[in-house]
């Protein structure tokens, strides 16, 4: 539905001068009715004034787009009026708005969607805004709209043209916790196809599932694919096709650079051999074994979080509960009172399945379905501790223990496989379902039995050697991992930290998750802060944008300063480093603890020694602040 077939004449009016929001509202209503559209007025008008009650439509940049869904209107409609002078309609930017339109919808269908969205779409462009406050009348400022939206929206959109056609280029985006670096990648790639002119289809796997999925159709007719993720992918799909396997980081940095590989025919074609999605290719993909390990450790990672992060602060919620009653804090912490006790024995069942989580998900990532077995087997022995005297459990390995069982497990099961080829054919059909289970229980009962007894002494040195750290020592480790989560901000090195920090509280280490987090919250704070107080080091977006890092910042998403870095890296990586050391220092010299693996500033009430963590958080981010506004060079005024 295009939009100036929804503004008539009638329903335009330029120079207006409103004095206030209501009385802008009332003039637009008056233009609707005069449109025809409107069968009563006042509910039409209730309409609107319950949206606004919701938020203020104005969207910044000038824009208003009041709208609502109504009974009282016949037919969809659009009134538009430019206010040369500015009116305060609320706006998210605090500006005034000069250039209004009104979206009457009837109540069946969602057409206020549809035109709300093209409305936005060419009502970015600056020029675009710019001719329609400049209307010498109603006829030119309908032919303006007109002419945009054969520019934007031809008859055939170019969306159908792309699906009648064909993709070019298809693409896949993952990273470990399906959260920020995923849909960066996405939105990276599709914006270098338009400037290129490729039409590109990106799938992105993240922690909601994936969206806007590969189709055969789509991956028959492409040039070539590129896989941009940190974590296992269905590959068996893409087959006999052009394939760059590459990181996630890789999608939002080089976006171009990996299209026009893909159209100049510089890519591996993929075979997929069986097992694993992730683990077989053809010896050319360019991917290397290192490479693969990572992604296999990150494909149990990212499926043990939300069993660490939600086990870990319902666990937090009883300690703060029996905290508030001022119960003893004796070993029964956090079982005392009723509510505690139950908040404790549901988190537990959620940290229970962690460790077995881990290694079934790496198993998984190696093997396919037959490494999910015996990963999630031998975790759960390493939990328990098993060996051949006490089956049932007797020195945990942990941790420790559920990468080994995860790893070995899920290779074994691929050496199983491969031995079994050599079956006959006729035994195919219980092979998945008889055999791979039988040999791979067994080979990972045998192998963890033997393992745990090692693999827990080690964990057990270590946990005691952290607990007999010194202070200075303890200090320094504060350091090293606060430093660690701003190296890459979500990547490798972040997550290694992190899986550290989540594992020390399994051992009940908890003032290494405390140095863990306050490191993974300094970096947006540091550049929120410094996009505040020394605005000119910063590009117009990014003063913009700036602000939102308080919140990220708090909530413990450290990705928010992923843009940032990715503009400046020798400069703003290293002042981020050196402010998240600095408040992991300070944490552990503070005796900082922390029970639950996530919250931000929403699970400090379960901090200990709270007000020293946010002065440790404070300082942090104010060094981090400073490293940027001495390193960072000013830019341009018109910047």
């Amino acid at each position: 539905m295009r939009i100036v077939d929804l503004l008539s004449k009638e329903s335009i009016a330029l120079n207006a001068a409103p004095k206030s929001k209501p009385e802008a509202i009332d003039l637009l209503i008056e233009l609707q009715v005069k449109g025809g559209n409107i069968a009563d007025k006042e509910a039409y008008k209730a309409g609107i004034l319950a949206r606004e009650e919701k938020g203020s439509t104005a969207v910044g940049e000038g824009i208003a787009i009041p709208h609502a869904k109504s009974e009282a209107v016949k037919a969809p409609s659009l009134a538009a009026m430019t206010v040369p002078e500015g009116v305060d309609y609320e706006a998210l930017d605090d500006e005034p708005s000069n250039l209004l339109f009104m979206i009457a919808a009837p109540n069946d269908g969602d057409v206020h969607l549809e035109v709300l969205s093209r409305l936005m779409t060419i009502l970015m462009d600056e020029d675009f805004r710019e001719k329609l406050l400049n209307a010498k009348d109603k006829e030119e400022f309908l032919k303006i709209i007109d002419d945009m939206e054969k520019e934007k929206y031809p008859d055939e959109p170019a969306e159908q043209k792309a699906e009648a056609q064909g993709y070019r280029v298809l693409a896949v985006t993952a990273c470990p916790t399906g959260i920020a670096h995923t849909y960066m990648a996405a939105e990276a790639l599709e914006k270098a196809g338009k400037k290129l002119g490729i039409s590109i289809k990106v799938e992105t796997n993240g922690s909601g599932g994936a969206k806007n999925v590969l189709t055969q159709e789509d991956i028959d007719g492409c040039d070539g694919i590129i896989v941009a993720a940190d974590k296992t992918v269905e590959m068996a799909r893409f087959n006999g096709k052009k394939v760059i396997k590459t990181k996630v980081s890789d999608g939002i940095k080089i976006p171009e650079e990996l299209i026009n590989r893909i159209e100049a025919g510089d890519a591996p074609v993929y075979h997929h051999e069986g097992g694993s999605d992730s683990s077989q290719a053809s010896s050319g993909d360019g991917e290397s074994f290192g490479r693969k390990l990572y992604k296999h450790l990150m494909n149990g990672v990212s499926n043990m979080l939300p069993f660490t992060v939600a086990g870990g602060i319902f666990i937090a919620l009883a300690f703060l509960i029996d905290s508030i009653g001022g119960v003893p804090q004796d070993g029964d912490f956090g079982t005392h009172l009723a509510a505690a006790a139950w908040f404790k024995t549901i988190g537990n069942y959620a940290f229970q399945f962690m460790i077995p989580i881990l290694a079934g998900y790496i198993g998984l990532s190696i093997a396919d379905r037959p490494g999910l077995l015996v990963g999630m087997a031998g975790g759960a022995m390493a939990a328990a501790g098993a060996t051949f005297a006490h089956p049932a459990g007797d020195v945990p390995s942990g941790f420790l223990g559920a990468l080994l069982a995860g790893f070995l497990g899920g290779f074994i099961m691929l050496g199983l496989e491969k031995a079994c080829d050599k079956l006959p054919k006729s035994l195919n059909g219980i092979k998945p379902v008889l055999i791979y289970p039988l040999g791979g229980l067994a080979i990972v009962a045998l192998m963890m039995c033997a393992v745990n007894p090692v693999m827990g002494l080690l964990n057990e040195g270590l946990a005691n050697f952290l607990t007999n750290m010194g202070s200075s020592s303890k200090v320094l480790l504060g350091c090293i991992l606060g430093a660690m989560m701003s190296i890459d901000m979500g990547g490798p090195f972040n997550k290694a930290a992190y899986v550290f920090g989540t594992a020390s509280i399994a051992s009940g280490n908890f003032d290494i998750m405390a140095a863990v987090m306050v490191g993974g919250m300094v970096p947006p704070i540091a550049i929120a802060l410094a996009t505040t107080f020394f605005r000119n080091r910063f590009t117009a977006d990014e003063r913009k944008n700036g602000p939102v890092n308080y919140i990220m910042g708090l909530s413990f998403i450290t990705e928010g300063a992923i843009p940032y870095a990715a503009a400046d890296p020798a400069r703003v990586i290293p002042s981020c480093m050196i402010g998240a050391a600095t408040a992991g220092g300070l944490s552990m010299a503070f005796n900082c603890t922390l029970r639950a693996p996530h919250g931000g500033i929403f699970v400090f009430p379960v901090v200990g020694s709270p007000v020293k963590y946010v002065l440790a958080l404070v300082i942090g981010s104010l060094v981090g602040m400073i490293m940027l506004a001495l390193l960072k060079k000013k830019q341009p005024q018109d910047a």
